[in-house]
């Protein structure tokens, strides 16, 4: 059961929730205009959006997993990972922090950097070093050649 609950999307949903209830019973007045902070915090969400269905797509062509901590059939280089090496995982930050725009919840700005750094230590690390181990020179191409975020 628990590798069910700690998973990526798990995290993301806490902290929205975290961000919401800042917004709804803490938001000491604070905001950042609703005009703007809608615009840019929808423009984030899409952005996100786009980045995991991108990601997706190009997994379900590679048939590879998807699901963190499962075994990867293959060290997926094209589409979206011909940019960054973490495309879900950086949708899912942008998606937080549009979000946090769009609900105006000022004091919940570093949740982005905590959740940044919670999904880095346990999901990427562990992935990569995993894809280290079983794509070895292919991987190490990879990955002085992509970014690990952006």
């Amino acid at each position: 059961m628990r590798k069910w609950i700690d998973i990526p999307p798990v995290w993301l949903l806490g902290a929205l929730c975290l961000a919401w209830a800042q917004a709804q019973y803490l938001s000491l007045g604070l905001g950042f205009g609703t005009t703007w902070g809608r615009f840019l915090g929808g423009l984030l969400v899409g952005g996100g959006l786009v980045l995991i269905l991108l990601a997706a797509s190009e997994m379900r062509r590679q048939r590879t997993t998807i699901l963190p901590r499962q075994q990867a059939a293959r060290l997926v280089q094209s589409g979206i990972f011909s940019r960054t090496r973490n495309p879900i995982y950086l949708g899912d930050t942008l998606i937080l922090a549009g979000m946090i725009l769009y609900w105006g919840a000022v004091l919940s700005l570093p949740l982005v950097p905590i959740f940044l750094w919670v999904i880095e230590k346990r999901f990427v690390l562990p992935e990569e070093d995993h894809l280290r181990r079983k794509f070895r020179a292919d991987y190490a191409r990879y990955s002085l050649k992509v970014r690990r975020w952006v």
